[in-house]
């Protein structure tokens, strides 16, 4: 088979096994390819258009992309030394003519990020790798970068396009921070946005407006490569934007007109209607944790947490999505079209997993901790002394959110709701945890990098994610059943966990049931986490390492989760006065959930 066929069955088929021993041979014929540059803009270009037509028509699956593009970067990896070569001999013997270089390949540059204060990458990385596959220059900026990088960059590398990206709802707001500066320096790059917390409607409705050329949600790796192409084309981009320009249109006046149909109850009446708990239930009593304080898991056995793995969002961020009923774990194996690559990415999976454990390449930690409670009005206050009544000043207070917009039937929730008030004297009991799988990460990513394997990248990201989210599964289990003891009896398989069969929940501040990100600090300052488990806090308040989880427990068994959804300015300027917080600082991290403009 002619080197050119097995260059390009190599990165059609995503095998890398003697991609740097083709790459040499086609090299060494200078006939055809006079300079190292030539077998880039030949065959490996062509098998790499391949790829990017079998993914465009949906032919190709991600993981397939990705390892395409892990041979494709060997190989480059392998000719620059000789380009680099080539150069200082032009530039020594002084010789005019052509001069061309990996960046005349390019259908255009952009620079992605993730934004100031977060540090979730995950899909960053896949848009990127697609994006180069589809020959575009992507300048990865990486995560926690500040605007004037992002936007330095952008003009330094004669950037075509900016994309941003963020997992946390703060970065929303630094997203729309880059928008405006983006406006104010007279910019005219399209602007991207994308993230598991970003949609399209708020990037029509709060980005969009503040700059006045296309700013646009890209759902994920798959939608990338058509916008981005159709920004590029002159011939296409002014019909695109426009057609874009009318979508968030509509959806902006979509998205107003439900504000003004919706009410919302003043909290006066919100609260009267409060999700009730009988408390003098002796069958519901709450029960007194095993110990009061914190206990540390320095180095948590990761064997433990692999049965308690949710596999679901795994397949999710490889975009393998069954069709019912075969959409979910395992039954997404027997699915016709993406099964067979669905069992080989778990397959890898598998043996990842299996080294991360035997070489000890992440480290878990965390902390739980268990504290007297009782709740006043819509917040949890919480002591270090086992004492009724009790009447000591508390040592924190979690500050509450209650649901306010009408709604057809039912109460209007808070968390506070869960725990016993003070008037009632019953002696209840809260929990919080922090827990992480992301230490060593960083460093078993740098190994893959050298050697220009995204796909492992990818891979050791998502289940450090993964093994996060077990570990929160699995703590909590140990809490119910052992820790805190309140279903000691308990015997659920992981279905009936991850479906919540469970009593109690454990809800996390940033999340549906409490927005407020800032709840985390007093989390962090009563069980002093940082100090017992190296999990920080960003600026954001985004968790560093990622790969982290961290919440509340509360264990009556009438605890459930729930939306607090949008709220009012009532409700803003009350929880602001209980926080000790200016309105507007408070209206910062609650812009996503409030029903008013700021």
């Amino acid at each position: 088979m002619p080197v050119e066929n097995r260059l390009e069955h190599a990165l059609v088929k995503g095998i890398d096994k003697y991609v740097v021993e083709d790459t040499e041979e086609a090299r060494f014929d200078k006939t055809k390819y006079p300079r190292p540059l030539n077998v880039i803009e030949g065959p490996l270009m062509k098998g790499m258009s391949i790829v990017g037509d079998l993914f465009g028509a949906g032919k190709m699956f991600l993981p397939q992309v990705i390892k395409s593009a892990r041979v494709m970067k060997k190989a480059v990896g392998y000719l620059i030394p000789y380009m680099e070569k080539e150069k200082q001999e032009m530039l020594k013997n002084q010789e005019g003519g052509e001069e061309r270089s990996l960046e005349d390949l390019n259908n255009g540059t952009i620079v992605i990020a993730t934004v100031k204060g977060d540090v979730h990458d995950i899909g960053k990385n896949i848009v990127g790798v697609v994006l180069g596959c589809n020959n575009y220059k992507v300048i990865d900026l990486g995560v926690m970068t500040p605007c004037d990088k992002i936007l330095k960059t952008a003009v330094e590398m004669k950037a075509d396009i900016v994309g941003l990206s963020g997992l946390i709802t703060p970065s929303l707001d630094e997203m729309i921070h880059v928008a405006k500066e983006m406006e104010r320096l007279g910019m005219k790059l399209p602007l991207l946005i994308g993230g598991a917390t970003t949609s399209k409607t708020h990037t029509a409705v709060k980005i969009a407006p503040c700059y006045s050329n296309p700013a646009i949600h890209v759902l994920d790796a798959s939608k990338s490569v058509v916008v981005v192409s159709s920004l590029l084309k002159e011939l296409d981009k002014q019909e695109f934007f426009e057609e874009i320009q009318e979508e968030y249109e509509e959806i902006r006046e979509d998205h107003y007109d439900s504000l003004k149909d919706r009410h919302f109850f003043t909290m006066n009446e919100a609260r009267k209607k409060k999700f009730t708990i009988d408390w003098k239930n002796p069958d519901t009593k709450p029960m007194k944790p095993m110990f009061i304080g914190v206990k540390v898991f320095a180095d948590y056995d990761i064997s433990r947490l692999v049965s308690y793995i949710d596999w679901k969002p795994f397949f999710d961020v490889w975009q393998l999505r069954g069709k019912y009923p075969n959409r979910n774990y395992p039954k997404i194996f027997k699915d016709k079209a993406v099964g067979e690559e669905a069992q080989r990415v778990f397959n890898d999976a598998q043996t990842m997993l299996k080294r991360i454990i035997k070489e000890k390449l992440l480290k878990a930690t965390g902390i739980v901790g268990f504290y007297p409670a009782h709740s006043v009005g819509d917040d949890i206050q919480v002591f270090t002394d086992d004492e009724m009544p009790r009447q000591q000043d508390p040592k924190a207070v979690f500050y509450g959110l209650r649901q306010q917009a009408e709604k057809d039937s039912g109460p209007y929730t808070c968390l506070s709701d869960f725990i016993a008030p003070a008037e009632t004297g019953v002696a209840d009991y809260i929990g919080a945890f922090a827990v992480s799988v992301g230490f060593g990460t960083y460093e078993l990513c740098q190994q893959y990098e050298q050697d220009f394997d995204d796909y492992s990248i990818i891979m050791a990201k998502s289940l450090a994610d993964r093994l996060a989210e077990a570990f929160a599964e699995e703590l909590h289990e140990r809490v119910r059943k052992e820790f805190w003891g309140y279903s000691s009896d308990e015997s659920l398989d992981s279905k009936d966990l991850h479906s919540i069969k469970y009593a109690g929940i454990r809800p996390a501040p940033g999340y549906p049931s409490q927005p407020d990100h800032t709840e985390k600090l007093t989390m962090w300052k009563l069980m002093n986490i940082e100090k017992n488990t190296g999990i920080k806090l960003t600026e954001s308040l985004a968790m560093d390492p990622a790969a982290s989880v961290s919440g509340l427990y509360f264990s009556h068994p009438h605890s459930h989760y729930f939306s607090v959804g949008k709220i009012a300015k009532d409700q803003v300027i009350d929880y602001s006065t209980r926080k000790k917080m200016n309105t507007s600082e408070v209206e910062k991290w609650l812009r996503p959930i409030l029903s008013y403009d700021t």
